[in-house]
């Protein structure tokens, strides 16, 4: 009887657990623009479903070079239990190697409007968020990260936190990396376009105050000059924004550490707001 008890009180756990877990879902996003569906990975947790559901604040994870939808869920598994913990909806989009731009030479490459629009859009008419950018933040990897800026400098109206964790924040030292020139040409022949689709000469829109701002990367990092050079720019420019340096280099096992930090500062900005 005492077994039986045992057994049917672990059931009863388990069964709480399954109720309490967050859901993973995969989903074909239409995008307009590109005419075409994009895949992306949506982790809401269970405040946000069932019948006494609450709005709950988004983080949209940009993943890397060669990465998908499915990246930021691979390398860090927890994501479902830190959604359930901080209350979070994470969407996680496939941005091919687009460097999220819309891209001025390849009309089939209009990331840059699907992030900030079409996907946006979908997730607040599919899910409960917050509708609006005191409850939106963006952040990303490597070219992710210098998509999550790209974006927020750009569509500061869209969201109102944005992070960077290794991003390639300045692309023109990287000429030939990364298939880059399928988007923008040879940077030879088309040094204004590179000019213009780097996140360092975007800091002309945005003021003090407009986003809250986390920018880190690894003392080992092959992007650490450039994501300095960037710290110093927003320095000179008196925008406020978290600068962090620590051991590391340009791997997953920097950014399964890193991106604990940067959800810790989005938490914050939800709750101030």
């Amino acid at each position: 009887m005492i077994v039986k008890r045992h057994f049917l009180a672990v059931l009863l756990l388990l069964a709480g657990l399954y109720v309490q877990a967050a859901k993973v879902d995969t989903v074909l996003v239409k995008s307009q623009s590109m005419n075409k569906e994009v895949e992306a990975v949506v982790i809401t947790p269970n405040i946000a479903s069932g019948k006494k559901a609450v709005n709950c604040p988004v983080i949209y994870l940009l993943h890397g070079y060669s990465g998908n939808a499915r990246s930021w869920i691979a390398l860090k598994p927890e994501l479902p239990k830190i959604a359930d913990e901080k209350g979070v909806i994470f969407v996680c989009p496939d941005g091919k190697n687009s460097w999220y731009w819309d891209s001025p030479k390849n009309p089939e490459y209009r990331y840059e409007t699907f992030v900030s629009t079409e996907l946006v859009s979908y997730i607040d008419a599919s899910y409960k968020t917050i509708a609006n950018r005191s409850g939106r933040a963006i952040t990303g990897l490597s070219m992710g990260g210098h998509g999550a800026l790209w974006l927020a400098f750009r569509h500061k109206d869209v969201f109102g936190a944005a992070g960077s964790t290794s991003g390639g924040v300045d692309i023109r030292p990287f000429p030939m990396n990364w298939e880059m020139n399928k988007q923008l040409g040879e940077f030879a022949a088309n040094k204004g376009l590179w000019d213009q689709h780097t996140v360092i000469n975007q800091l002309d829109k945005i003021q003090p105050g407009d986003l809250s701002l986390i920018i880190d990367c690894g003392e080992g990092d092959f992007f650490l000059t450039v994501n300095q050079n960037l710290h110093e720019h927003l320095l000179a420019r008196r925008i406020d924004h978290d600068f962090i340096l620590r051991p590391g280099v340009h791997n997953g096992q920097y950014w399964h550490n890193s991106i604990d930090y940067q959800i810790l500062f989005f938490q914050k900005f939800f709750l101030k707001k």
